[in-house]
């Protein structure tokens, strides 16, 4: 609690100056200035002294300021991702999407703790991916208009964000697997969706799972990027895994992706392709979640390979075996086409500078970056 006082107004109308008054009390000119400042609060026998030289009470010159109680904003919100493995206090990011809020949760990096809009207060429906949750917001940072959401897997999509920002705007990365982030596309709750499914024959761009979802002439495909998927091991590869065979050896252990990503169905091409049962895979049921994750159990020592992009490789610093050249591309409803920010995503592609950036950092192919496909 707070204590305001009414001392000023009460020995202006008692007509007594500062000096006076402290004489009578007997204390000092500058505590009873201090006393109006609210920079002191003076005991028992002081504020008594203080109400019978000014004819009052001691109620009349000192009043309990009643607690602020703050108003919480809470809301219900879109959490993306397995919302039983979050817990309350969970960071997220939030972004408006078709009029839903979309909630992204936050990992700290490095020493600090990453941007945040508001923390889950807990689940509504706990237990299922993408569950309606109550949330504490924090802030209106969020309705900003600038603010897209894209669902993906690409790890240089905080590049992407980085050059969006210096453009005014901001980009919020769900980092999701291909077939997932269409399914989120679809269900109206990201602005963009990234994919790296390709043909199992051709190696061109599949838009059979896009076709399926989406009718005709309603979503645009824009290229990102063409880069390596492949084997990440352990820096100097001291198993000396060399190929898909490699695999099945016993003194070998993977970590895998989880089902509809594009890297996991590259797997499974593979060794049926090589006639090698995933049974003989030691690790195949293990399931990591995203580029980077899995690279980092590689980089732990904790497996001794991963199927992975060279971009999973390279941020840490891993070796790399390529098995395949993927296209990767994004996908937006033509219906967001035209909003602001997405165009700005648009063109920062082609610029010059952000392709170099991506090409230095993960080696990447862009010379067909921000071309329209579809």
């Amino acid at each position: 609690m707070e204590i305001r006082n009414s001392l000023a107004q009460l020995r202006a109308k008692r007509g007594l100056g500062a000096a006076q008054l402290a004489a009578e009390v007997g204390i000092s000119r500058q505590t009873i200035y201090a006393i109006e400042a609210g920079t002191y609060v003076p005991n028992t026998v002081v504020s008594l002294k203080l109400a019978r030289v000014l004819d009052t009470t001691v109620e009349e010159i000192f009043q309990i300021e009643p607690e602020n109680h703050v108003q919480t904003e809470t809301a219900e919100a879109m959490v993306l991702g397995t919302t039983e493995s979050m817990a309350p206090g969970q960071a997220l990011r939030l972004c408006s999407v078709n009029g839903h809020i979309v909630a992204v949760p936050t990992e700290a990096g490095g020493w600090g703790m990453p941007p945040t809009d508001a923390i889950l207060v807990a689940p509504i429906h706990g237990g299922k991916r993408n569950a309606n949750a109550r949330v504490q917001i924090l802030g209106d940072g969020w309705k900003n208009s600038a603010r897209i959401l894209i669902a993906g897997c690409d790890p240089s999509a905080s590049i992407l964000a980085n050059a969006l920002q210096r453009q005014g705007c901001e980009l919020v990365i769900a980092y999701e697997n291909s077939s997932r982030s269409l399914e989120l596309l679809h269900e109206g709750v990201v602005h963009i969706a990234g994919t790296h499914l390709v043909d199992k024959v051709t190696g061109k761009t599949d838009l059979l799972p896009i076709t399926k979802l989406f009718a005709r002439n309603s979503v645009v495909v824009i290229s990102y990027a063409i880069w390596q998927e492949g084997l990440v091991v352990a820096q100097g590869n001291p198993k000396r895994i060399l190929a898909i065979s490699d695999l099945s050896r016993k003194d070998v252990k993977i970590t895998n992706r989880e089902p509809g990503a594009g890297c996991r169905r590259l797997l499974d091409d593979l060794l049926r392709k090589h006639g090698i049962d995933a049974s003989q895979v030691k690790g195949y049921d293990r399931i990591t979640l995203g580029h980077l994750p899995a690279a980092r159990l590689v980089h732990s020592g904790e497996v001794d390979c991963c199927i992975s992009t060279q971009a999973g490789a390279r941020a840490l610093g891993l070796d790399f075996i390529p098995l395949a050249q993927k296209p990767y591309h994004l996908v937006v409803r033509r219906t967001l086409l035209n909003l602001s920010p997405v165009q700005t995503l648009i063109q920062a592609l082609g610029h010059a500078s952000f392709r170099r950036e991506v090409e230095a950092c993960v080696g990447y192919d862009m010379r067909t970056s921000g071309e329209r496909l579809a």
